[in-house]
Order: structure tokens, then sequence, then C-alpha cells
């Protein structure tokens, strides 16, 4: 009897929990979640507005806001939008009037709050030497609609990092005006990406392209680091510094020599101040 052995099956791979530097991404942030404090936290990226020490909304340059996210999409009208903050933004009740008026329903103002929350919080977690400040007591217009722990934000900041790294670990595309390059034989576009590379042009950024598709701005750097592995766009390099002009040299015209240039006279000594140091080395002799 012939026994076949089957090799047993390769483990499963285990998804590496992510890692938070010891102090949180932001140690004020984390200082103020502990406080259970309520304000707004201003940082180079942007601004993250807490209540009770949770993070309620979030708004950063690099991102769209949750109006154009809900307009692009379809899920409210500019005309609706624009009376719900003539209506309730003096109060700080943005987002209620919008549910209570039947405008959007709150599940899909949820949704698209948390998509504008976690987008612009990514920018403003992101690495800065520029000091934060934080002003206590200040809501945001939009009013609660649903409160995220600084621990998760953090957390969620740093898989998108993780991400972005993995699919391509230079960072050079994410600010930058980007530029197209001759697409490689066998390339594939999916029509995001599509989107994406019909808007570049030399002059927009990611962040351009963004605003202009109504898209997070996250998801917009996640197609746009894969078209740069695909070698299909690039960041603008800088233009070369112009070469110095050449000074001209000074030619004898007639035998009489042509005054050289200001900036090439010897340097002014003044007669007072050397007389003076010939007496303080003759003071010292003695």
């Amino acid at each position: 009897m012939t026994t076949v052995r089957t090799p047993p099956p390769p483990p499963l791979p285990v998804r590496q929990r992510t890692q938070i530097p010891s102090g949180g991404l932001s140690p004020m942030l984390s200082r103020l979640a502990e406080e259970r404090a309520t304000g707004v936290l201003m940082r180079e990226g942007g601004v993250l507005y807490l209540s009770d020490g949770q993070v309620v909304y979030a708004e950063s340059p690099a991102t769209p806001g949750l109006d154009v996210l809900l307009t692009a999409r379809g899920a409210l009208d500019e005309d609706g939008w624009r009376e719900a903050v003539a209506q309730a933004g003096a109060r700080r009740l943005v987002g209620r009037f919008l549910v209570d008026s039947g405008r959007i329903g709150e599940g899909a103002l949820e949704l698209c709050h948390l998509g504008a929350l976690y987008d612009a919080a990514y920018f403003v977690l992101g690495p800065s030497s520029a000091p934060a400040r934080f002003r206590y007591g200040e809501a945001h217009w939009l009013g609660p609609v649903h409160p995220v722990p600084v621990s998760a934000v953090e957390r969620e900041t740093v898989r998108r990092r993780e991400l972005l790294h993995s699919i391509w670990p230079d960072p050079a595309t994410d600010e930058g005006p980007l530029v197209r390059a001759d697409r490689p034989t066998g390339s594939t576009v999916t029509p995001r990406q599509g989107a994406v590379l019909d808007r570049v042009d030399g002059v927009r950024t990611a962040a351009d392209i963004s605003r202009a598709l109504g898209r997070p701005a996250f998801h917009t750097l996640v197609d746009v680091r894969r078209l740069a592995a695909a070698g299909v766009v690039s960041a603008r390099t800088a233009a070369p510094a112009p070469a110095p002009v050449p000074v001209p040299v000074p030619v004898p015209v007639c035998g009489v020599e042509t005054p050289a240039p200001i900036d090439q006279l010897p340097p002014f000594v003044d007669p007072h101040i050397t007389l003076l140091k010939r007496l303080r080395d003759a003071l010292e002799a003695l």
C-alpha cells in the first residue's frame, strides 16, 4: 500500500497591526484627548475640531470640503447646501438641519462626513516642524455628526501612510505639479486612473485634481502613486537655475585702462583705522 503524504497548507498571512509612534502622531492631540478638551487644534496641514476629546471634523487645504463631496456625488445640490449654511451655520447645526429638512439621509451624511474627516486628518497629522496651537471652546459650524476617537484617527492615518508607501515609496508626486510620461508598453490604466491622468497637465497637483473631480484627496494620491509606479506620471522637476552672467574684463582703450567694475575694486581701508591698530600694537609691546 502506497502512502501519499500531502504537505501542510502554508500558513495564512498575518496582518501586522499598525504601530502608532509613542506619544501619538501629535503629542498635543494625545494630551487634549486625555483632557476631553473641546476646541480646534491648528497645525501646518490644517485643523482638527474636538468635542469632549473626540474628533468631530477636520479641514485641510489639500482636500475637498464636505460640501464638494456631497454636491459632486449628487447627494445634495448647491442651493440646498447654501440654504443649510445660511439657516443653521450661526447655530453650528448645519448637519442637523440637512437631515431634519429631508435634504439628505442621516446615514448618507455620516458616510460623507467620515470620508471628509479621515481625508483631511491624513494631511493635518502629517509630519511638520511648525508649532501647533489649540483654541479652547471653538465649535465647527457643521455641528455634531459622528465623533471619532483620536486613537482611531491616528491609526487610520498611519495605515494610509503605509499603503501609499507600499504602492510607490517616493512622495514627490503628492504635492508637486504632475507631468505625463510616455506610457510604457503593456501598461493598463483603470477608468478611475484615467480620469486623474486626463487632468495631468504639468500645472495641477494631486490636490487640484481631487477638487476638480470632487473626490477625496487620499483616493487621488493612491491613483497618482500607482500611475507613478507604472511610469505614467511623475512630479515636475524644478527649472534649472540660470547660469551666472560673466563679468566683463576691462580692456585698455587707446592706452587708457577702463575702470574696473565697483564689485571688483579692492576693499577700502580707512587710514585712521590703520593708525589706531599700529598705536595699539606699540602699547602692547611696552
